[in-house]
């Protein structure tokens, strides 16, 4: 075991050697001669232990238990439970006398809290790591300037680094730092240019990025008036969408440039610019296919949307995925546009060269920057005109989709103007044609309007038939009854007749006897009968007259009826008529008659078609019922009069079957009818309804399916 031991410490004692004295030598050739700077966060060197221990910082210290590892390496395992890292890092640099004699600074560009010790010394810090009890506070790398730590060439500096990070909160869930470049600023060495170039580029990057940003809010605003004024116009309403989502993604860069004062904050505006960012890319392409006039396939409108799943959720995935997954697809959509313009190049005409060109300069600028930045980086030399070949770059579609919307409308001016002249032509084509046929539809108006008038006049005569018709079918409800009625009189005038005749003969047999006195007392009799016959008679006549009245058309004139008498005799019209018809029948009648109510003013003749309409339905309802084979079955009508308040109510109810729920809004309708053919011309109710309404009164219906209905005659008393 003990051998075992010394063979791994012999192992390891190149290794800790390494660690203990590798000196990092750096050269003039190292530095970054456009930002006069050198980042140390992955170069070799650096050693890294766990924890935290003031005496770490300084100078000689044993390194056995530390391990070697770049800042680049550093991720999110070496977290504990909570998501915290709290870590040192140490190095040994040397500034190579090929720098000369100027003196060299310091900046730390991450979102990590970082304690910064040259020698042993505390220089300066980024945030809070927690040192003399502050609570922790993130740095923050966004366009720092350096601190000016006086290192100088030709000496050798330990450089020891108190570092803590905490796991972010949103996905891909890593520390924070490594948001940043993935670490590779973590320290960065800066020459005396260092602080200028950062201070040039906050104010060219803010101007352009400014400049970029009011042209996509000035363009979205334009855009979205035009789509309003003119919403049916798809394309305007996809560029309004796309030039609002270029908007909110050049906010969200001046955001993370800017104004993100934490990382929360970063970490939000950073999903903002790769949602929008990628919805912009993929309107971009729609925008095209409309303009272009090519159909929106199935299989592109999948692509899309798969493309906008993977580009969303790539800014939930590491840094160097993001990047893969993002390029490619980009390059994908940009492959896709170039493929619509070439594919469509002999149809393009107007102004769709104009998005044709934009599309073009917008490819060629990125193609000049990408060469920039990746071949020429170290002799270019000057920010300024990258970032201005980045303005024009990003600003050049969205400016010929204005280019084209101008064209598209003066096209569209063009048009409309070539139309109204055609118009014009054809009107005075037209003009005379009209003329001509003017007259032959003046003489065609004249005839329907004589034939509208024919049929006018027919309808008018058919009503009054049909009007005629309900009143001599309910006169004929009526004849039956009549007859039953007029019978009884009848027989008291013929018996009263009989008997007076045999009371002549005695009479005459008693003068002849010179019976004066016994034949005064016959004539008395006599004249008694004559008397009953008299009022037979005229009972007879009354219903005689009541008939015809009932037949004949109303006279409109309201007067003064006794209701309780009215409604009596109808009811028994009603029923002796029924029972004429169908011997069978039998139900039994129930009066409630008010004797306060008294004559109101009506219209009798109209008021007795309403009464003996709903009494003899009653009848006909109640009589069905029976007739079904219903045990233990009673037709009953009840007849109630009654005043209330300022009016008079007339019901009449059945126990028959009820109104059924899908008929009842239905049954005042003209022509609507549950009866069987032939046996109700659908007009009794409608007529009815009417007639109540014209006495300025109601006429309601309370119903229960199966257990029967009320009709119910509201009158007013005048």
């Amino acid at each position: 075991m003990r051998n075992t031991i010394k063979i791994i410490l012999l192992l390891l004692l190149p290794v800790i050697a390494r660690a203990q004295n590798s000196i990092i030598n750096v050269k003039a050739e190292n530095f970054n001669k456009e930002y006069d700077s050198y980042s140390l966060g992955n170069v070799g060197g650096w050693v890294f232990h766990q924890g935290n221990d003031t005496n770490w910082a300084k100078k000689d210290i044993d390194l056995s238990s530390w391990k070697i590892l770049k800042p680049t390496e550093l991720s999110l395992k070496y977290a504990d439970s909570t998501g915290r890292v709290e870590a040192w890092f140490r190095v040994k640099i040397k500034l190579d006398s090929s720098l000369g004699n100027k003196l060299f600074g310091v900046n730390l560009g991450s979102w990590a809290a970082i304690d910064l010790y040259v020698n042993g010394e505390l220089v300066t810090s980024n945030g809070n790591t927690g040192i003399g009890g502050k609570p922790f506070r993130e740095g923050n790398p966004n366009a720092k300037l350096s601190y000016h730590a006086n290192l100088k060439a030709g000496e050798v500096y330990t450089i020891a680094i108190h570092f803590v990070d905490y796991k972010s909160t949103l996905p891909p869930y890593q520390l924070r730092s490594e948001a940043s470049s993935n670490l590779y600023n973590f320290m960065v060495l800066t020459g005396s240019k260092y602080d200028s170039y950062v201070l040039e580029y906050i104010k060219q990057n803010s101007i352009f990025s400014s400049i970029s940003l009011s042209i996509c809010v000035i363009l979205s605003l334009l855009f979205w008036i035009l789509f309003i004024q003119n919403p049916t116009e798809k394309n305007l309403r996809l560029t309004a969408y796309g030039t609002t989502g270029l908007t909110i993604t050049y906010f969200s860069i001046f955001q993370l440039q800017y104004a993100s004062a934490n990382y929360i904050n970063y970490d939000i505006w950073t999903i903002v610019n790769g949602i929008f960012g990628s919805t912009s890319i993929i309107l971009l392409l729609l925008i095209i296919v409309n303009i272009f006039k090519r159909k929106v396939t199935k299989a592109l409108k999948i692509f899309i949307a798969i493309s906008f799943i993977i580009l969303v959720a790539t800014n939930f995935f590491p840094l160097y995925l993001n990047n893969i997954l993002s390029l490619t697809f980009t390059a994908l959509f940009f492959i896709l546009c170039i493929y619509y313009i070439v594919s469509s190049w002999g149809n393009l005409k107007g102004a769709q060269w104009a998005v044709v060109v934009g599309l073009i300069f917008f490819l060629l600028l990125l193609l000049v920057i990408y060469i920039d930045i990746t071949l020429l980086s170290s002799l270019s030399g000057r920010y300024f005109n990258r970032n201005l070949l980045q303005t024009i770059s990003s600003l050049s579609f969205p400016i010929s989709l204005l280019v084209y919307v101008s064209m598209r409308f003066k096209e569209i001016i063009k048009e409309v103007q070539a139309n109204a002249h055609k118009v014009v032509e054809l009107s005075e084509e037209k003009r005379e044609q009209a003329l001509s046929q003017q007259k032959v539809l003046e003489e065609e108006v004249n005839r329907q309007t004589g034939e509208i008038r024919l049929t006018l006049e027919n309808l008018k005569s058919t009503q009054t038939q049909l009007i005629q018709s309900e009143k001599m079918a309910s006169l004929g409800e009526l004849t039956a009854g009549i007859a039953h009625e007029i019978q009884n009189p009848l027989n008291f005038v013929n018996n009263f007749s009989e008997v007076s005749s045999e009371l002549l003969d005695e009479m005459n047999e008693e003068l002849d006897k010179g019976e004066i006195e016994e034949a005064k007392a016959i004539s008395s009799d006599i004249k008694q009968n004559l008397e009953k016959i008299t009022h037979h008679g005229k009972r007879a006549d009354a219903i005689v007259k009541g008939m015809l009245q009932h037949s004949r058309s109303s006279s409109g004139v309201k007067e003064p009826t006794a209701i309780n008498k009215l409604v009596d005799e109808y009811l028994r019209l009603a029923y002796h008529g029924l029972r004429a018809k169908d011997k069978s029948f039998n139900a039994t009648l129930v009066t409630n008659y008010d004797d306060n109510i008294g004559n109101i003013n009506i219209i009798s003749q109209d008021m007795s078609r309403v009464i003996l309409n709903l009494i003899t339905n009653s009848f006909y309802v109640v009589n069905e019922k029976k007739n079904s084979g219903i045990e233990n079955y009673e037709p009953t009508v009840t007849i109630t009069t009654q005043k209330v308040e300022n009016s008079v109510e007339v019901s009449v109810k059945d126990n028959g079957s009820g109104i059924p729920e899908n008929v009842l809004s239905k049954i005042f309708q003209p022509f609507f009818t549950t009866k069987p053919t032939g046996q109700g011309t659908g007009l009794g109710l409608s007529l009815s309804y009417e007639i109540v309404k014209a006495h300025g009164g109601e006429l309601k219906v309370v119903t229960k399916e199966g257990e029967g209905s009320e009709f119910i005659i509201q009158l007013p008393i005048i």
